[in-house]
């Protein structure tokens, strides 16, 4: 990461407009680290509540400017962020382009200190999470802490499993986290992740759509200070750790709530089988597939995308109702 980048900077790009009335701060993580975040304004008369907006691995603000806008125009309030390591909150490992988190639990604690020290203070209630991939699978983690706060949530491709795999995910697990026992946890993956270069458009599995695509690589090489390459070992130990407790009844059980799980029907990336098994072993949770979409569905084409979204409002609105 460019050490001299200002957190509190914004990479826009002409097909990229943040949305109207947009700030950006930072706030201290548990561990003095800084938390890049911005919040956006409905943009109709009044405010139907905030939608706390997650995004997956190696992604940052900017590539949700459209997702925010798109939201502030049927009335809600965005409030996102970017996670310790990635974006234009502070790395982990210093001067490193890796993925990289200590523990699984950190990523709970960025969560729960954004939702303390920001939404309650500065954000209108009531509020629900929209998640995309990782950040699904942290709004699950941290959902038996999020009951007296978060109406609702709906997750967009959560990574509950990955959608290739030559050895079980416990095997994987035990692996990474004996490389992590002996000191090899910073060292970075092969075959996983999304590096700052995309593949080509027509061989990408995030989205089938053109125009998107090219606005986000666009982003990637103007400001590569945001991205990242692969993730590391302790990386895959931490996350392979939060899947495997979401194959455990009794943390099941604690899931308290009213979960929306939104699987693409073409995705490559994360297992739409592993999420919507989860969704039926809930007692709050519910699925729907999105046919022949890929994997980052809120940058798909509108004919993927517009959908997602109305069945985000549909999901949450008798909690963030239309006044």
């Amino acid at each position: 990461m460019n050490e001299h980048f200002d957190p509190k900077s914004l990479a826009v790009l002409q097909d990229n407009p943040a949305p109207q009335g947009l700030r950006v701060d930072t706030v201290k993580a548990f561990d003095g680290r800084r938390l890049r975040y911005a919040v956006s304004p409905s943009a109709l008369e009044g405010t139907r509540g905030t939608v706390v907006l997650l995004q997956g691995r190696n992604e940052a603000i900017e590539k949700y400017f459209e997702t925010m806008a798109d939201l502030n125009a049927r009335g809600f309030a965005v409030l996102t962020f970017d996670w310790r390591g990635q974006g234009g909150s502070d790395r982990v490992i210093r001067g490193s382009r890796l993925g990289h988190v200590k523990r699984f639990a950190h990523y709970v604690d960025d969560l729960e200190t954004i939702l303390r020290e920001v939404a309650l203070p500065d954000c209108r209630g009531p509020y629900a999470i929209l998640a995309h991939s990782m950040g699904g699978l942290i709004a699950l983690a941290a959902s038996p802490q999020l009951g007296n706060i978060i109406e609702r949530m709906v997750l967009v491709a959560p990574l509950i499993g990955f959608r290739r795999r030559r050895i079980g995910l416990r095997t994987v697990n035990r692996l990474a986290r004996l490389a992590t026992l002996f000191g090899f946890g910073r060292l970075s993956l092969g075959g996983l992740g999304v590096a700052v270069r995309l593949p080509d458009p027509a061989d990408n599995p995030l989205t089938s759509d053109s125009r998107r695509y090219r606005r986000n690589r666009r982003l990637a090489e103007d400001a590569p200070h945001l991205f990242l390459d692969r993730p590391t070992i302790s990386w895959l130990a931490a996350v392979t750790g939060a899947m495997l407790r979401l194959n455990d009844s009794d943390e099941i059980a604690r899931l308290g709530v009213p979960a929306l799980i939104v699987t693409a029907g073409g995705d490559r990336v994360v297992s739409s089988e592993a999420a919507e098994r989860l969704a039926w072993r809930m007692r709050c949770g519910s699925s729907l597939s999105v046919p022949f979409a890929r994997h980052e569905i809120l940058q798909e084409a509108d004919r993927f995308r517009l959908p997602l979204l109305d069945a985000f409002e549909a999901f949450v609105g008798e909690s963030l109702p239309r006044h």
